[in-house]
């Protein structure tokens, strides 16, 4: 009968800590990796910078007036005027994007006047005049369309790159230590689940540190360029961002894991994952098509793959609920803790065998 001794536990604790501790040491160590982290921390500072001051010091404000109405625009600052014929023709520019909003007669207004506007009036505009006609909007939005657009591409790309660079060295890796025998030393020495755990915790404590250190250069970039209501709009769903891509970078690493077991030669980790990669992909493409359709980042939000992505852009938009994030962030812990076992499963079962490649179906066939 096998007996664990009371050293048991902590020994594991401990096979698994000093894997990790050489997954960190060995990326640290690596310039290639240094130089690449560098490079992204620094062009997201430059991104959140030029975004701000772009934002705070915005080009003049086209504007379509009629006849009777310029007078009333003539002196506002930051205003460039178009003049047209009448309210159509304002209108019709107004839809085609040419000038961003149109100052027209209304004698129901009791200023005499009405801003129409495709989402948001401009505030230079509303800021500028003696008096504050009447709005209205022809496609009512809650968040600016340009500030949407990059609130999503900087989710869907940060989760891409973290996700696909370090599940990507995950998968070398084993493969590597395969290739070179490594593999049989290192399970001589601890269980193949701790050796799995340990590549595991390692590449996530790296990928969560990167992940704080953007959401840090975010923070003080916006700070100093003074975008402060962006920033308040922004703090919860970073802090989400940051809780589900823990929890969803554990599930692909494991995934990756075992997909690297499969295969005997760095040639042919490409076929074991690629659909791990596609999955780490479609979130991105999804955010930036789809981030102004609510029912495509509904479903993103409890899938659990893209969830890291389509929850924290919800909240931003302000269209979830507070106890959606609850249930999602469940959904995906669940699945992370199936996948875990699934891909412990596949490791232990292929991570010896050398040659062909291992199918996912035979790996997990009862031995």
């Amino acid at each position: 009968m096998n007996t664990a001794t009371p050293t048991s536990a902590p020994r594991g604790f401990q096979n698994v800590w000093l894997v990790a501790e050489r997954e960190v040491g060995s990326k640290l160590r690596s310039r290639a990796f240094v130089i690449s982290t560098a490079i992204t921390l620094l062009i997201a500072l430059a991104a959140v910078i030029w975004g701000g001051f772009s934002a705070g010091n915005p080009s003049a404000t086209q504007v379509a007036v009629t006849s009777s109405t310029s007078a009333a625009v003539e002196k506002v600052a930051g205003i460039e005027v178009t003049q047209v014929a009448d309210q159509d023709a304002a209108e019709a520019l107004v839809r085609s994007g040419e000038v961003r909003a149109a100052v027209v007669d209304d004698p129901s207004s009791p200023t005499g006047l009405v801003i129409i506007a495709e989402d948001s009036p401009p505030t230079a505009l509303l800021m500028g005049l003696s008096v504050t006609p009447s709005v209205e909007l022809l496609d009512p939005a809650t968040v600016d369309f340009a500030l949407r657009y990059f609130v999503s591409l900087g989710f869907g790309i940060v989760f891409l790159l973290a996700a696909s660079l370090f599940g990507g060295t995950i998968a070398q890796s084993v493969v590597e230590e395969k290739q070179t025998r490594v593999v049989e030393l290192l399970l001589s020495a601890m269980p193949a689940r701790s050796l799995l755990a340990g590549k595991i915790i390692g590449n996530t404590i790296l990928a969560m540190a990167q992940i704080l250190l953007l959401a840090t250069i975010a923070v003080v970039g916006l700070i100093v360029t003074g975008q402060s209501e962006v920033l308040q709009g922004l703090g919860g769903p970073i802090a989400w961002f940051a809780i589900f891509f823990l929890f969803g970078f554990v599930l692909l690493a494991a995934l990756f894991a075992a997909a690297g077991s499969l295969v005997s030669r760095m040639e042919d980790i490409g076929s074991t994952t690629a659909p791990l990669t596609m999955l780490i992909m479609a979130p991105y493409f999804l955010v930036i098509f789809f981030n102004d359709n609510p029912v495509v980042l509904t479903v993103m939000s409890y899938v659990p793959f893209s969830a890291p992505v389509g929850m924290p852009l919800r909240l931003y938009l302000g269209d979830a609920q507070w106890w959606e994030p609850i249930l999602s962030l469940a959904i995906l812990i669940a699945t992370c803790i199936g996948a875990i076992v699934l891909a412990a499963t596949i490791y232990e079962r292929s991570i010896l065998r050398m040659g062909a490649r291992v199918s996912w179906r035979e790996a997990l066939k009862t031995p």
